[in-house]
């Protein structure tokens, strides 16, 4: 399933590719500039995508000036895009943060407690992307 999987993505990339470069050749020209190139998480896991009825939920959080957010993990892989503001990240497991800025492409860890705190004088502003199996949430709160 994973080699079936794999082709595809490589696939899609190939195709996505070619459209670019097609799109390139006329009055309006298409700039591709690569963001991220990640085979990891945050803490160093390798990424595994979920096995079966995957589903892809896009979300735009918005995290207040000094706020810090609950303790939780994520089951599943979760990637984030930073379009504004300063976050400090804490694997409250191992006690090692990474702080993001605007700009950078964050990897969530999965299955780790973690939290996030607003470093900066302004709301920090993500671009949220879960793959995660159908009808299942991506965020488990600590009790």
């Amino acid at each position: 399933m994973r080699i079936v999987l794999a082709s595809a993505l490589l696939l899609t990339v190939a195709l996505s590719a070619t459209a670019a470069n097609a799109l390139d050749s006329g009055a309006n020209p298409v700039v591709v500039t690569p963001l991220a190139d990640r085979t990891q998480t945050a803490s160093g896991q390798p990424i595994a995508l979920p096995q079966k009825n995957v589903e892809v939920i896009v979300s735009s959080f918005e995290i207040a000036v000094g706020a810090t957010l609950p303790i939780h993990k994520h089951p599943f892989p979760r990637y984030a895009y930073v379009e504004a503001g300063t976050l400090k990240v804490t694997n409250v497991e191992t006690g090692n943060s990474n702080t993001y800025k605007t700009g950078d492409f964050i990897v969530e860890m999965i299955g780790q407690w973690h939290q996030a705190t607003n470093l900066g004088d302004g709301p920090v502003k993500l671009l949220v992307i879960d793959q995660v199996e159908q009808g299942a949430k991506n965020t488990v709160l600590r009790q």
